[in-house]
């Protein structure tokens, strides 16, 4: 027979265990919505630390064959300008904030790792689009993030005007007469 002390001692030792084994079950959870929550953005299977870290010929293989050619043929000192200005703006920035936009007319500059986070103002005719560049855009123009026409919205025509329509129709057609 057990004596009440070792009865008692078993049961609290019994709870604690399960009390850590829930604890434990949580924290578990925690860390897998904390993982999910997070989403790993990847170009071409690397992220943009590893991205950062490759050199120019190894990032260069990674685009696409238009761009891997534009590369090859050498960039104009424009361009090499453009990065200088971004890296500027990017320097001596607060955790947290946005560094101050850089403007442009290169629309067919191909947006590059270094430039993930800056804030650009990309020409679009008659005034400048800003554009926060993000991982997604890695291996595009910029220019596609600026639209240079004004989409054409169709609007439905309502009765009024259809009459006003048909009789200044009428009354044209009265007077030729």
């Amino acid at each position: 027979q057990m004596c009440i002390r070792d009865r008692y001692q078993r049961r609290v030792h019994g709870e604690l265990i399960f009390k850590i084994n829930i604890l434990m079950a949580d924290q578990q959870e925690i860390q897998k919505k904390k993982d999910r929550s997070v989403r790993r953005y990847t170009y071409r299977g690397l992220e943009l630390d590893q991205l950062m870290a490759l050199s120019n010929e190894k990032l260069i293989e990674l685009f696409n064959s238009r761009q891997r050619r534009r590369f090859n043929r050498g960039l104009k000192h424009k361009y090499s300008r453009f990065i200088n200005k971004l890296r500027k703006a990017k320097k001596n920035l607060q955790p947290g904030e946005k560094p101050p936009a850089v403007r442009t007319h290169l629309r067919n500059a191909i947006v590059v790792p270094e430039m993930v986070g800056n804030q650009i103002s990309v020409h679009r005719g008659n005034a400048f689009n800003t554009v926060e560049v993000k991982f997604d855009m890695i291996g595009r123009y910029l220019g596609e993030f600026a639209i240079t026409y004004k989409p054409v919205s169709y609007t439905h025509l309502t009765l009024p005007t259809i009459y006003s329509v048909q009789i200044s129709v009428v009354a044209v057609s009265l007077k030729k007469k």
